[in-house]
This record gives structure tokens, C-alpha cells and sequence, in this order.
């Protein structure tokens, strides 16, 4: 048997590089999104376009067998997928159809591995005195975040909170998919998970009785979209997925917090948003918090893989979740 040749270092870089821009510029694809479209209606077209590519996919790869799983995995699946997607990637998206600055709104997502060290403490996994520190650290980041002086005046305290509650559901929807039992096949789960949020957001979505009205529809808003679909769900997953076959945990877990740097630059260079002194402040201790976080369980549990994320920039990596799985989400 003949071994795989491994990947060299300008694709692995590549790959992470793919990565660290396309998921760090979703945030500010999705503020494009809700300047003319609804914001959870379209959330649910995404991810409904994005579980039908990857069905495809699979379907021809490998006839219906490439879907097989029991109902029990398909229904776990789709909780999980409410609580991603519906609760995480959803309230992301009111946040910022609120007026909400995307690279605010990507700093205060990124408290997802700090949320994931408190669910594994509440099950009675004891993390280590440094993760502590870091877990402390940066719920102080997010404190300076959540302040007046963080965002625009224009926009409520609320909209931050909605961002902070979504990236606690984001959290518990990761921290469930390693108790629950999922489809084996990594990309199955996902569009299972996929269909589930997607559902989730569409109904949710007519209850607050958003629509479309097609004669305000910017072609940025259309354009955005098709961004996300393409590159957000399927191109930069993909890269994903292939690191966690290929590279050290340690360096595909970096896009944690890399991600929040992406956005903050590009909403500051390409719409203008203004970095307040509060913000880097925050953002800063935040993101260093995530880094100490990262590290130090990266290093204690080195053997593990990372989950893959069912399509958003803020996906836990496994390896901070206290349980080894042999297929990720």
C-alpha cells in the first residue's frame, strides 16, 4: 500500500488562507445581505441552496448510499442545526440588519470557545487553571464590548446582547453535536444540519412576516448572497475540511481568532466603520483570551480533531469540547 504524499506548506497556507478571509468576510457579506433582503428568509435560502449543493454532490459521488443515516441521526442532526444556524447564524444576522457593525459583531462571536469552556465545566469536565484565566480575560473583553463607547449610538445595547445570546447557541449546538448521535459522514450531518437551520430560520422568518420586495433589491445585496452560498458554505468549507486531514490542530484552530481580525479590518477599510478605543480594547482582550483558550487545550489534547462547522466562521474546534469523536459536524 502505497502512503498519501503529504500536502506542502504553500497549500496547507493556501488553504488556511482561504479560511481565514472567507469566513472572516461573512460578516460583512451578510451586512450587504440585509440592506435590501430579509435578513432570516434569506439566511434560510443560503443554507437551503448550500445542503442542496452538497446533496447533489454527494448523490453523484455516491448514488443514495452517500445519504444513508437512521431518522434518530437525521432528527439530532436538525436540532443541532436549529441551534447553529437558527439560533447563532440568525441572530448574527438581525443583529446586523439592526445597524450592528460587522467587525463588532465578529468580536463579540468570538466568545463561542469561551461559552464552549463553561458547557464542558457545567458537565463536569475541568478545564485547566490557564483556560480559566483566559475564559476570565475574555468575558472582561466582552464587558468593554458591550459598552456605549464599543458601537454606534444609534445602535441599542440590544443588538450586541442578540449577538452574544447567538453565540451561546452556537456554542451549545457545538458542544451537542459531540453528545449526540449524528451521521458518521461529516458532510451528511451537514446537510442535515443545513435543512434543519434552514427550516428553522424560513419559519421563523414568516412569523415576523418579513417578504420581498423585489423592486428594492440591490445587486450588491444578490451578489452577497451568491458569496456566501459559494464561498462562505461550500469553497471555504471544503478548505476546511481537507486541514483536518492534513495539518497540526494547533494551526487550523488559529482561524478562531483570526476571523474577528478579518472582519474588523474589513469593515473598517471597505464600509467605513469606525474602530472606536473601546472596541480594540475589547476586541483585544477577547481575542487574546481565545488564543490562551486555543493553545492551551490545543496542547493538552493534541490527538483530537477539530469539528467541522456546518457552515460559520465561529465553529468550535473539537478539540475544545472535552470528547474525542470519530466524525466531526
Amino acid at each position: 500500500m502505497t502512503s498519501r504524499k503529504a500536502p506542502s506548506g504553500w497549500q496547507v497556507w493556501t488553504a488556511l488562507g482561504i479560511v481565514y478571509v472567507v469566513w472572516g468576510s461573512t460578516y460583512l457579506a451578510i451586512r450587504y445581505v440585509v440592506t435590501s433582503l430579509p435578513p432570516l428568509l434569506t439566511a434560510s435560502s443560503r443554507f437551503a441552496l448550500a445542503a442542496a449543493a452538497l446533496a447533489a454532490y454527494l448523490l453523484v459521488r455516491r448514488g443514495r448510499v452517500g445519504l444513508s443515516a437512521s431518522r434518530r441521526q437525521y432528527r439530532n442532526a436538525g436540532i443541532v442545526g436549529l441551534l447553529l444556524l437558527l439560533g447563532g447564524n440568525g441572530g448574527v444576522t438581525l443583529a446586523e440588519d439592526s445597524g450592528l457593525p460587522s467587525g463588532l459583531t465578529a468580536l463579540l462571536v468570538a466568545a463561542v470557545p469561551l461559552w464552549v469552556v463553561l458547557l464542558r465545566m457545567a458537565d463536569r469536565d475541568r478545564p485547566a487553571a490557564r483556560t480559566l484565566v483566559g475564559v476570565a480575560i475574555g468575558f472582561v473583553g466582552l464587558a468593554v464590548l458591550l459598552a456605549p463607547g464599543a458601537r454606534p449610538e444609534h445602535v441599542s445595547a440590544g443588538a450586541a446582547v442578540l449577538v452574544l445570546g447567538s453565540s451561546f447557541l452556537w456554542s451549545l449546538g457545538s458542544y451537542l453535536a459531540t453528545r449526540l448521535d449524528l451521521p458518521r459522514e461529516p458532510l451528511v450531518a451537514s446537510v442535515a444540519e443545513m435543512v434543519g437551520g434552514a427550516i428553522g430560520l424560513a419559519v421563523v422568518g414568516a412569523l415576523r412576516s418579513e417578504s420581498v420586495d423585489f423592486s428594492r433589491v440591490e445587486l450588491s445585496s444578490v451578489l452577497a448572497l451568491v458569496y456566501l452560498v459559494v464561498f462562505g458554505s461550500l469553497v471555504a468549507f471544503t478548505a476546511f475540511s481537507w486541514l483536518l486531514g492534513v495539518a497540526p490542530v494547533s494551526k487550523v484552530a488559529t482561524y478562531a481568532y483570526v476571523n474577528p481580525v478579518v472582519a474588523v479590518g474589513l469593515g473598517a477599510l471597505l464600509v467605513g466603520e469606525k474602530v472606536t478605543l473601546t472596541s480594540l480594547v475589547g476586541g483585544a482582550l477577547t481575542i487574546v483570551a481565545v488564543a490562551v483558550v486555543v493553545s492551551e487545550e490545543g496542547r493538552r489534547r493534541s490527538d483530537e480533531q477539530l469539528a467541522v462547522p456546518a457552515d460559520a466562521p465561529a465553529q468550535m474546534p473539537e478539540e475544545l469540547q472535552g470528547r474525542d469523536r470519530s466524525s466531526a459536524t
